[in-house]
């Protein structure tokens, strides 16, 4: 049994307000990939090259495939479309087991959704928040009703129409604290209200995750 096998299997979808074709050129081209996967740091660009355009295996129609056993496709019509992403094996499964990439994942197809849903205009940049805190406490940086995807990623959208998701290596109902990621894309913001969103997000995370850091393009990425 190869070690790929071994690893979890996992199984996400979503559906999206924008055509099969969009949506694959979303998961594909680049450009549109920085405006949705992951988050700004000195390393993204080659992040996307490495994992979509070197290491992905591309199968038609509208399917890619990685060393792992997961891979990802898009279906659909002219005017939506369902993006999956999984991992076949036959490793130890279940909601309890935490899976980086798996949970990495679900963050990222949340972004994915708002941009092809939301269609905000402008170029994004993004806030990186990590520290140790709880679920509880990372549910009161917004306002408002949280979503969820799976047990330990949630998001919003704040007040200023910033997309917020927030992911932990423990479920968000837990009591215990442990790191938590959490994910601010902006859009469209000039270097005033980018750095007043940063001066705003920094108060709030400081007093609520030990070892808090905000990390933006301009910062070394934190460790993991």
């Amino acid at each position: 049994m190869t070690q790929a096998r071994q690893l979890k299997p996992y199984d996400l979808e979503i559906s999206v307000t924008a055509g099969r074709d969009e949506a694959w050129e979303s998961v594909t081209q680049p450009d549109v990939l920085h405006q949705w996967f992951g988050w700004d740091y000195d390393g993204l660009a080659a992040e996307i090259k490495q994992i979509f355009l070197d290491e992905a295996t591309l199968w038609a129609p509208e399917q890619m495939g990685w060393a792992d056993g997961s891979f990802l496709e898009v279906v659909g019509g002219d005017d939506s479309a369902r993006v999956r992403v999984a991992r076949e094996g036959t490793g130890r499964g279940g909601p309890e087991v935490y899976d980086a990439i798996e949970e990495g994942w679900r963050s990222f197809l949340i972004q994915l959704r708002f941009l092809l849903d939301s269609r905000p205009r402008g170029r994004r940049r993004t806030l990186y928040l990590t520290g140790e805190t709880t679920g509880r406490q990372v549910l009161t940086l917004v306002p408002g009703e949280w979503q969820r995807f799976g047990p330990r990623v949630a998001w919003i959208v704040d007040g200023d129409g910033h997309l917020v998701v927030a992911a932990g290596r423990i479920p968000l109902d837990d009591p215990s604290a442990a790191r938590f990621e959490v994910t601010v894309s902006t859009f469209g913001a000039d270097d005033a209200a980018f750095e007043s969103a940063r001066e705003s997000w920094a108060r709030r995370w400081a007093p609520v995750a030990a070892d808090a850091t905000l990390t933006t393009a301009t910062d070394p990425s934190p460790g993991s």
